[in-house]
């Protein structure tokens, strides 16, 4: 059953956007769940029992390739939530969501979101703007692989992770970073060697720590700025037709 939670603050994006009488009915029929480092929260193809509202940690989404690997095509943290095929009224999951930094999140059941969406236009304007931006970071990922050099990928994603955990040190083996990136562990060892010889980042038995944002930014492709343009483009768009609505 779910426990009534009363948050004095909201750690999740989209739930803090909401106003307080929506929220609080929100999250009356939320729980709230510890995400432990490995944790599967559905897998590609299964049916999706609850939408997570993140508040801390990191969930990768992987899609299979092959039928012998998966290959990560997104990232969520408290921006966002782990489950939007709900959203769009389909209860299969597309990819298998894995947790990769644990954390907590909030955890509404299937039937009782699509119920409190019903009734509720800010939060399905919300999630169609966090729709938007996870989609433009899912095909800028595909172009991303296919075309940029492995150390500009690898500094792009560790700058994806750092603006999520809220954190200059996190954790990721060489083995997850090259799962993650479809790559080979030696290629993740060269690649993180490099960003570490230009003192960009240290890294020692997966536990990394961004030394030089700015150096790592400079390092990265440009689809890291390109995903983070589209979103304050989204954003501020988003702001000036409210200002003009009556």
């Amino acid at each position: 059953m779910p426990n009534n939670i009363s948050h004095t603050s909201i750690n999740n994006s989209v739930l803090a956007a909401l106003p307080p009488e929506e929220r609080q009915r929100l999250l009356a029929h939320c729980e709230q769940v510890v995400l432990n480092d490995g944790d599967v929260l559905c897998e590609s193809g299964r049916h999706m029992r609850h939408i997570y509202f993140i508040e801390s940690g990191l969930v990768s989404f992987l899609t299979p390739v092959g039928g012998h690997s998966s290959v990560e095509v997104g990232l969520v943290g408290n921006e966002g939530v782990a489950g939007l095929a709900l959203f769009l009224g389909v209860s299969i999951s597309p990819v298998r969501m894995l947790v990769q930094a644990a954390g907590t999140a909030l955890r509404i059941e299937a039937t009782l979101f699509h119920h409190e969406l019903k009734t509720s236009p800010v939060l399905q304007r919300e999630l169609n703007q966090y729709l938007y931006a996870f989609m433009a970071q899912v095909a800028q990922t595909a172009a991303c692989n296919r075309h940029h050099l492995l150390g500009a990928r690898l500094a792009r994603r560790l700058l994806m992770t750092l603006d999520r955990l809220h954190s200059n040190e996190f954790h990721l083996t060489q083995e997850f970073l090259a799962h993650m990136l479809g790559v080979r562990r030696v290629g993740v060892t060269g690649a993180a060697g490099q960003l570490q010889e230009k003192k960009l980042i240290s890294y020692r038995r997966g536990n990394i720590t961004i030394l030089d944002r700015k150096g790592l930014e400079r390092a990265s492709c440009r689809c890291y700025r390109d995903v983070n343009n589209i979103r304050e483009r989204m954003l501020s768009d988003t702001h000036n037709h409210s200002a003009l609505d009556p």
